[in-house]
């Protein structure tokens, strides 16, 4: 159901499916926005960072507080790993 603060949402369907699947709101909207955008390509693989597992457990920590990961302090690397790559 719409509301006022998805009014900037392009994509209500995908931002709900996301949501639904766990994601945070912001996330959520990015990728939505992304995808109902013809100037972008969210599904193309991205730029050169290396693969989580290469990562640090604070590098992982520090992005998963980037993108609104509840209970991160307290996740494994691995777990770091899962819930970033949601």
């Amino acid at each position: 159901m719409p509301n006022k603060d998805m009014s900037s949402i392009k994509d209500e369907d995908t931002y709900e499916a996301l949501r639904d699947k766990g994601y945070s709101k912001e996330k959520s909207a990015r990728i939505a926005n992304a995808q109902a955008s013809s100037d972008q390509s969210p599904s193309e693989k991205g730029g050169k960072a290396p693969p989580y597992e290469d990562w640090t457990k604070d590098e992982l920590y520090d992005r998963a507080q980037e993108v609104g990961i509840d209970g991160r302090s307290d996740m494994t690397k691995d777990e770091l790993i899962e819930a970033l790559r949601g």
